[in-house]
Order: structure tokens, then sequence, then C-alpha cells
């Protein structure tokens, strides 16, 4: 987690909150009740204080059933962006590992593979995921990722992750705010929520594409109507975008993160500047455009968003709910209501499905969260009035994998860029049920693991053993186990030998 020293300054994805007063505030108290508070004062004339509404009234303000979720896939670590193909299934990545999965209803997950040039760290990795408006034409899928020196957009066949075409590079990165959320707008342009990279100035320099929401042509060149000659910047003044929707009358709405004070819903207008850094929330500056909506970073820390039924849903990361905020006819925002308070932990991402179903991710395995055993999960939760089946309510087992003969196998996937590298493994046990594993092999150059995630790693010299995790101890008979190490090296980075669990030899692929 980022800390805020005493000037309440530094910044992140779970920033805490001040006692700032501000125009327009939502603060959750009591979940079950429904209660409008007038302010006064010179200073705060208008000002509401509003509590959430019951869970009934959600429901049917925005369309769901949230008594009745429906658990797609788990055993995930950190999925951050998702997006539907044509035949109804999702395609998901996952941060820190760079895997791409494809997830559908009623079975596990399969992995399609490794996003090449990813590299992790803090907030950045593989993060948003667009699908090609076109892609039964030309089967392409749009990736916002961390590269070595930069955030950039890039596009592959579905069916060659290995090829890829930059659409946009050079954005600054950071391990703190790069934005990341891209979708193909209602004009089948590409948006892209680009961060301020911690770097305030970015935002408001209009020569920078950090602090910024972009627009695009599919293959990265600026298209017509863009408010600025020459530029991709469609508007500008933003801190840390995760969030891009659109209503029916095609309007564009953008969730963002405040630094220690507001968080924010905005209604985004071409040529538009939301004030940071010089107003964090509703300000008084004409110069800029006030949000719709601000809550404390606290109960929000809004990442994703989706618009369904007149409703803007924002799957909140700090804030641990899902917040849905009915839209009015003029682009406003009504009351909005705190669903899933702390049920499933810190929520990523939510995205309307071709199915009509909302589907949600959880983030609690990004160093921030207290991880559940079978997090992280991707949920969908039904229509109101839906009727339950057999095929909805089976949940899945985490990814599959190929199969070998013997008393473990071992898939060993690498994402190489030179002078560091990404490995994710997925062990399958062929013995006897283990309460307790370690995987063991030997580099056979100068490699060294800086990070681990789902397992705990030691290494002495080129001797290298992964254990499980208190929550992944036990590995049922042809039950599968998955984790990932990033690491660094110079020279050759060859597969390694002699991998064992515990002194069963593996057999690799």
């Amino acid at each position: 987690m980022i800390d805020v020293d005493v000037a309440g300054t530094l910044v992140g994805e779970s920033d805490p909150p001040s006692d700032l007063p501000g125009v327009l505030m939502f603060l959750v108290r009591r979940p079950s009740w429904a209660t409008l508070a007038a302010l006064t004062g010179a200073a705060l004339v208008g000002a509401l204080v509003l509590r959430p509404a019951l869970p009934s009234a959600a429901q049917a303000a925005g369309g769901y059933d949230f008594t009745r979720p429906n658990t797609v896939a788990t055993g995930l670590a950190v999925p951050w962006g998702m997006a539907f193909l044509p035949d109804g299934s999702a395609l998901v990545v996952e941060r820190d590992s760079a895997r791409l999965l494809q997830v559908r209803t009623g079975a596990a997950p399969t992995v399609l593979g490794t996003v090449p040039g990813v590299v992790p760290g803090g907030e950045g990795g593989l993060l948003g995921l667009a699908v090609s408006p076109t892609f039964s034409q030309d089967n392409l899928v749009y990736a916002y990722f961390t590269a070595a020196n930069d955030n950039r957009i890039v596009r592959f066949p579905l069916t060659a992750i290995q090829n890829q075409t930059v659409v946009v590079s050079g954005l600054a990165k950071a391990t703190i705010h790069n934005g990341g959320r891209i979708a193909f707008g209602p004009d089948g342009m590409l948006y892209a929520g680009v961060g301020d990279a911690g770097q305030t100035a970015n935002a408001q320099n209009q020569q920078s594409r950090n602090g910024k929401i972009l627009r695009m042509r599919p293959d990265g060149t600026v298209p017509p109507g863009n408010p600025f000659t020459n530029s991709l910047v469609y508007s500008l003044g933003h801190r840390n975008v995760q969030g891009l929707a659109w209503d029916t009358q095609g309007r564009l709405y953008a969730t963002e993160f405040g630094q220690n004070t507001w968080d924010e819903v905005n209604q985004i207008v071409a040529g538009g500047n939301y004030g940071w850094p010089t107003v964090e929330g509703i300000g008084n500056n004409p110069s800029f455009r006030n949000p719709i909506v601000q809550w404390t970073t606290a109960e929000a820390s809004p990442s994703g968003a989706a618009i369904a039924n007149g409703t803007l849903f924002a799957a909140a990361l700090r804030g641990t709910r899902l917040w849905a905020v009915p839209l009015t006819a003029a682009g406003g925002a009504g009351t909005p209501v705190a669903e899933l308070q702390g049920q499933f932990g810190r929520l990523r991402t939510v995205v309307v499905g071709p199915d009509g179903w909302l589907w949600v991710t959880t983030s609690n395995r990004d160093g921030r969260g207290s991880p559940a055993q079978s997090d992280d999960r991707v949920l969908r939760f039904p229509p109101v009035g839906t009727q339950p089946s057999a095929s909805s309510s089976a949940p899945s087992s985490s990814a599959s994998v190929s199969q070998a003969p013997g008393g473990c196998a071992v898939r060993w996937e690498v994402n190489d860029w030179g002078t560091g590298f990404v490995v994710n493994v997925t062990v399958t046990n062929r013995g006897p049920a283990l309460n307790g594993w370690a995987l063991s092999w030997t580099f056979g150059g100068n490699q060294r693991v800086t990070g681990a995630w789902q397992t705990r790693i030691t290494q002495t010299g080129t001797a290298v053993t992964a254990a499980n995790e208190t929550y992944n101890a036990t590995l049922a008979t042809n039950g599968t186990v998955a984790f990932g190490f990033q690491g660094t090296y110079t020279g050759g980075n060859a597969r390694p030998t002699d991998i064992r669990l515990g002194s069963t030899p593996c057999t690799v692929t």
C-alpha cells in the first residue's frame, strides 16, 4: 500500500482520504439506510452529504440482482483488462503474469499465451484490453501495457499473440498512475485513459499525452474530430483515469483516482480540462469542468466503469464495493448506491457482458488486498428477474493446462525482454495429494529471481525452490497450482533443468 506523508502528497490506487471539505460528497455510514442532510454555511451552500439507499433500490435502479453472484473463474492473479469476443466468451489479462486467458461460464479458463514485452512493476504491467469492433474480419485484440521504457498500446491477432504491431508508444511509465484502460467508442475510435505517471505537471501540458484521455483511429493515427490539431489528446487535466464507458446517447464518462481527498466520475467532452493538479474534485474555477460525482478516496478509489440501464457502475478498489450511479437525461448523476460492500474485496473491472449479465473482477492479489483462497475471481450478476440455471450456477476451476504423464507435469511459460523476464508456472500433481508443496529447479545461467506471486521463492546460486503460500498449500491428485516470478539475467536465459515436485521429477512443456 502507498502511504501518504504528513503533507498528504503521495499518491496511488488506495490513497487515504483527508477531511478537506467539498461541495458534493457521498459518505457511506450505514449501508442499510438512505439519509439526506443539508449542510449550511456560506462556504458550503448547496452541499449534500448522502448515504446510500437500500440494496433493493440499487437493484431497481441498476437492473441487476447483486444477491445472486455467479463465479465464472477462480485462482487468477490480478486480472485487469476484460473484453468479450463475438462468441460470448471473455478475454481476461493478468497484470503481473502477462497471461491472456479465455473465460467461459461453466468451464475452466484457457490460457491462450503470454503477451510479450510486458515489464510489470508497482501498478504497471499488462493492463487494458479491447477487442476490435471488426474482430470477425481482422481477428485483432488491443492491449495497453507497461514495457521496459514506456507504456504503450499494441494490437495482435488472437491466434498469433507474438505478432504485435505498436499502435501508440512513448507514454511515460511509473510505479504509479499508469492509467491503462482502453475501449472502443460508439464512433469506432479507440480511447485510452493515460495516467500522469506521478508527474502532476503532465496533466496540464497539452504536449504531453500523460494525464489525458486519448482518442485515435484503430491504427493509432489522429482521427477527425479531435479538439487539438494533430494531437491524440481528447481531454486533459486528469490524474489517473482507469474507467471509460458510454451511455446510450454516446456520451463518454470516466472514473478517476483522486490524490488524498476526492475520487471522481466525469462526463468527458472533447477538449475538456478536468483540473488536475490545480483542482481535485469539485472546484470553483470556471476554467475546469467539475465531476458529476465525487467520493472520498476511502469510499472508492474507482477503477473500471460500465453503463447499463441508465446507471454507471464503478468498481472500487480501496472502497471494496461496486458503486451504482444513476445517470440523468442531462448527463449528470443522481444519488449513488453502494453494492457488494466488503463482500468480495477490491474490485477492479466491471463490464456488461453480451449475455446481459454484469461481469466483475476482483483485485485482491495486487499487494493491497487480503485474498481469499479462491482469489482472484471473475464474477457475474444476473439482470433482475433472470431465472437461475444449472450452467450459470456452477463455478469453474483455475486455468486448464496441458496434461502430461508421470508424477508431475509442469508448464513453463517465459516472457523475455533481453535483460529481464517473467515466468508463469503451472504444476499438475500426478501423485498422491499434498498438504504443502515445493517445486525446485536449477538455472543453467546467470538468472536471478527478483520477485514472485502466489509462491515463496528462495535461491542459492543456481538452485531455486518455490514453495506454497498458506492459501494454496493443498494440491490434490491431478490438481493444479499456478504461480509466477520475475527476474534478470545476463547471457542466455535457457529453460532450467531438473525440475522436481518434492523429490519427484517433472515433465515440462
